[in-house]
């Protein structure tokens, strides 16, 4: 693709990138027949070659109005075109920073400006999200069912294990998940714990950064990404041996530390073996002898939704799915599993009609195959297929560990 952007834009490090990407891509379009948006619309400026051309338009300079960003505001970042893609456009880079120069110039309805502000001020930051989430759990059997479905119920935690071992990993907290799903990283560090790894929880972490970069805040995406490599460090240079993460969105984010702090002459060289030591926790279960699990699998069949973060964001296709295979889990069939469930970070909540569909449709392909349990491995499509499903919603871990420790998953909450 021939571009022309100014000399000023391409001295700049997001000029120099967004001109690379944008001439990478060669228009052939296979990335329309995997994105969901286009599939569910119709519409060429709702699939990725037409918001390329849109977003090199904003670039170029060309007039830029708020048609433009909606249609760069449905699309979910799923990153199902980069899979796709026979040239390697990176979609993903790209839609940022047009996102970013186009906020600079087109304003936002205030209602929308007030939601991205809310958001933005409440979901990155644990303890209130966290208060929040309280007071909704404590009034959640008066919510009508509509609203019921969006608040998650109180879950049990069982404490992790307290065990010191040679191998250490560092784990994740993140944001949202300590909250409305607290036993995931404590099902995570028993598991661990019975392969001989110790896992440390770092004071200092919070956000990975996401829901700042996806809202265009970059400054302030850049600051938890510092924060929380300052409070890594120093269990790196004492032996930590890898940066665990339990959230797909989150290791998707924290993966990228290297590239999106490479200018910063502070954190470059950190951030790059950050980035460089991250995994996801199937990446580490996949290269153990699974056999001291010793796990009482039962009967149950488990309909696996694989996260965009996961299969196209990380590339880490099937991993998941082969770790519950050895482990000797059934896992039933589901049609277009490439396909996004509709969560994708705030997109639930700012493109609710389009996430919907998704969802539903995510859902009935699920549950198709007669699954007793939906299985995932990110907190946003945990929380969204629990929304709607009519059997439980867990993250992988989860069933991991109950079947280590001989329990079964409970029903669906009502």
């Amino acid at each position: 693709m021939q571009t022309a952007l100014s000399d000023k834009l391409l001295a700049t490090p997001d000029g120099e990138e967004a001109n690379r990407i944008l001439r990478n891509c060669v228009h052939c379009g296979f990335c329309t027949a995997t994105c969901p948006t286009y599939q569910l619309l119709g519409d060429e400026l709702d699939g990725p070659r037409g918001r390329i051309y849109l977003i090199k338009q904003v670039l170029e300079g060309e007039t830029a109005s708020r048609i433009t960003q909606l249609h760069l505001d449905r699309c979910l970042g799923c990153r199902a075109c980069e899979t796709t893609c026979p040239s390697g456009v990176n979609y993903h880079r790209l839609l940022d920073i047009g996102r970013l120069h186009l906020a600079l110039r087109v304003d936002r309805p205030l209602l929308q400006t007030l939601a991205h502000r809310g958001l933005h001020l409440i979901l990155p930051h644990a303890e209130r999200f966290g208060f929040l989430l309280r007071l909704g759990q404590a009034v959640r059997p008066l919510l009508p069912a509509v609203l019921k479905s969006k608040v998650p119920p109180r879950r049990a935690v069982i404490p992790g294990p307290t065990t010191e071992h040679r191998r250490r990993m560092i784990l994740l907290e993140g944001c949202a998940q300590p909250a409305s799903a607290p036993n995931t990283n404590a099902a995570a560090a028993r598991v661990l714990d019975r392969l001989g790894i110790g896992t440390v929880n770092p004071p200092g972490q919070g956000c990975c950064g996401a829901v700042s970069q996806h809202l265009s805040a970059e400054q302030a995406a850049l600051s938890f990404m510092r924060r929380n490599i300052d409070a890594w460090w120093p269990q790196i240079e004492a032996g930590a041996e890898a940066v665990l993460v339990t959230a797909s969105g989150c290791g998707s984010m924290v993966k990228e530390y290297g590239h999106l702090l490479r200018a910063d002459p502070e954190y470059a060289e950190k951030a790059k073996h950050v980035s460089e030591i991250t995994c996801d926790l199937s990446e580490v279960l996949a290269r153990e002898d699974l056999d001291s699990l010793k796990l009482d699998i039962g009967v149950q069949p488990v309909g696996y939704h694989s996260p965009c973060s996961l299969q196209h964001g990380q590339q880490l296709a099937g991993l998941v799915e082969g770790v519950m295979r050895r482990l000797g889990f059934e896992l039933t069939p589901v049609a277009d599993s490439h396909l996004c469930c509709g969560s994708a970070g705030t997109y639930s909540i700012l493109q609710p009609k389009i996430s919907r569909q998704l969802l539903d449709n995510k859902l009935e392909a699920l549950q198709a195959g007669g699954a007793a349990v939906i299985a995932t491995a990110n907190i946003g499509c945990q929380l969204h297929l629990e929304s709607r499903a009519t059997v439980p919603v867990r993250h992988w871990i989860e069933l991991v560990d109950e079947a280590m420790r001989g329990q079964s998953p409970p029903a669906a909450d009502a």
